[in-house]
């Protein structure tokens, strides 16, 4: 079996940064079991398949870690949608398009350059504020750092957009930097919560140079992922978390932009757009840019 990808770099417009996607247009019959041993293989935050739509959407897509499937994830979603437009199988100007997704159809909108994508937005499920980890020490040391670098008394919470993520607000850009995970004092955190393991996903407001509003790094173990250098499906629950506690203003909450990935050289831009009426957020959407690499074929 001989399988045809693109490689792109989601969330930037710059080669070799942004986080890395393999992309497989047209995988046929390959099996769920397959998909999971070639994402392994390409070793990349994800990997996608592309199939033809079963149900209410343009193409069903499946996403795979190398560890898992995911029902959702953002920078799969932004970066197939470059890619299906560089395949045509997205048609030039075309402005909407809708992704089958294991959390149902996902809508994504497209911004034209002339006859080039210039950018992408996906939206997300509405969030959900799940659970709360109360023992902010216990959180702490298990994430090398001290108490004192957790940011004043926001809460560490579980919310969900499509993925539910443990949000995790720090105090500075070099706290965050210093983040190391011990995974057994981190599951038992979790446990001592009656929470099951979940990606962390760390930010703080400190400004830095750029017209960035947060600064963030994603960490997930259990995905088999040890840092992710975008992650597009924890960008609409940040901006949720902001919104829902009062971080950013209704207006500015339309247009934040989040820095993720620069500790590990692979700076990345995410853009989250949050919708809200009287303090209750109406729409999540989380968008981006993306950049060809490289093309090529694995023979199976």
């Amino acid at each position: 079996m001989r399988l045809r990808y693109l490689h792109l770099d989601v969330f930037t417009d710059r080669k070799l940064e942004g986080n890395q996607l393999a992309v497989f247009p047209e995988p046929g019959d390959v099996t769920p079991a397959l998909m999971q041993r070639i994402a392994a293989e390409m070793a990349f935050s994800e990997s996608t398949f592309i199939f033809p739509a079963e149900r209410d959407g343009d193409v069903r897509m499946r996403i795979f870690t190398p560890a898992e499937e995911l029902p959702m994830a953002g920078h799969p979603t932004i970066g197939s949608t470059f890619a299906l437009v560089l395949d045509g199988v997205i048609a030039g100007g075309r402005t909407d398009f809708v992704f089958e997704l294991g959390v149902g159809p996902t809508p994504v909108s497209l911004e034209w350059n002339g006859g080039d994508l210039g950018f992408a937005w996906m939206t997300q499920r509405p969030p959900e504020f799940r659970a709360t980890l109360k023992d902010r020490t216990a959180l702490a040391t298990a994430l090398s750092i001290s108490p004192s670098d957790l940011a004043g008394d926001l809460p560490l919470e579980v919310v969900w957009c499509g993925l539910p993520y443990l949000i995790v607000p720090i105090a500075t850009r070099a706290a965050v930097d210093a983040v190391a995970i011990d995974r057994r004092l981190l599951k038992a955190a979790y446990a001592s919560a009656a929470i099951d393991e979940l990606p962390v996903y760390l930010f703080t407001t400190e400004r830095g140079t750029g017209d960035e509003v947060t600064y963030s790094r994603m960490l997930a173990p259990g995905f088999g992922i040890a840092e992710d250098p975008a992650t597009g499906s924890a960008c609409g629950p940040l901006g949720s978390y902001l919104v829902h506690h009062g971080l950013v203003a209704a207006k500015a909450a339309q247009n934040i932009v989040n820095l993720q990935g620069a500790a590990m050289g692979r700076p990345s831009r995410l853009h989250a757009s949050i919708d809200s009426n009287d303090g209750t957020i109406t729409r999540v959407r989380v968008g981006g840019k993306s950049v060809l690499v490289g093309r090529g074929e694995l023979d199976i």
